[in-house]
């Protein structure tokens, strides 16, 4: 099967640097990358077109002009630009570790979906990373982890790689989301549900594809334990309460009636960009 991995940014070039490392050296180097980038200035265009040259991975630059928090409908671009037939989502603030994309492609079923999660990190940490911490990956042991700090034992358990154990806490761990740091699904899929609610801003949108997706017979796997991502800290001003709550009564709707498909979503993206392409074959050069 052909793979895309789709990541998101918005105005972290220094974080998305380092992720964008960290796929670098992937044990599997079969796939497509695209930058689902919601309007960042030209700092990460800056970031992107160096690890062009610095790098063997050719990433895609998907952009859209900042207009507030709009992840939904940059991703469905992303979705549209995608020519792979199995999609990894991931966040431009998520380093993952050497086998993450490897684990991903390995346990992908028919109608399933498989979500992961990312291990948080401190400020003080996330900053100390650097790009040889993350392509020679000693930031992904226990080791490094304790030497820079790092305390949380339950967390270590995460870092093992003993895969009967792995998979066993995985069955023990919590519920499994569609959760868009660290998920994946087929393309098929996401067309049938017509792929992310652009009605939906921060907050729950990525739960409703999936529970979108459970609604068409697909059913949810856990490899928080096996498909491992480090969450870098950052700031959330997009985290507005309001706009928090419209999403989960959007969710809770979804949940309750069964919904399938979205009424705003990839189809709408489509004839949007087909729009947006012959305005600019019809403006002078």
């Amino acid at each position: 099967m052909k793979v895309s991995v789709i990541v998101s940014t918005y105005n972290q070039p220094r974080w998305l640097e380092k992720v964008l490392w960290g796929y670098s050296v992937q044990s599997s180097g079969n796939f497509e990358l695209l930058i689902a980038d919601d309007g960042s200035g030209p700092e990460t265009a800056a970031v992107i077109e160096r690890f062009r040259t610095e790098s063997h991975l050719r990433p895609v630059h998907i952009w859209q002009e900042d207009d507030g928090f709009r992840k939904t409908e940059i991703l469905n671009r992303a979705i549209l630009s995608a020519t792979g037939d199995y999609i990894i989502f991931a966040d431009g603030d998520c380093i993952p570790r050497s086998d993450y994309l490897e684990t991903h492609i390995r346990l992908a079923r028919p109608r399933r979906f498989l979500s992961g999660g990312a291990l948080p990190l401190s400020m003080q940490l996330s900053e100390r990373i650097t790009v040889d911490d993350i392509v020679s990956g000693r930031f992904a042991t226990r080791s490094w982890l304790r030497a820079h700090g790092v305390r949380d034992i339950m967390q270590f358990k995460r870092l093992l790689r003993i895969p009967w154990l792995n998979a066993l806490a995985d069955q023990l761990s919590v519920k499994a989301r569609f959760t868009g740091k660290n998920v994946s699904t087929w393309k098929s899929g996401l067309v049938a549900v017509n792929g992310f609610d652009h009605e939906m801003r921060y907050g729950y949108e990525d739960w409703s594809v999936g529970q979108r997706l459970i609604h068409i017979g697909y059913r949810v796997k856990q490899v928080r334990n096996r498909a491992v991502a480090f969450h870098l800290d950052h700031p959330r001003p997009y985290r507005i309460p309001d706009e928090m709550a419209r999403n989960r009564a959007i969710f809770d709707r979804i949940r309750k009636h069964r919904e399938v498909r979205v009424r705003d979503g990839l189809t709408e993206m489509q004839a949007r960009m087909a729009a947006e392409q012959s305005a600019a074959a019809a403006r002078p050069s």
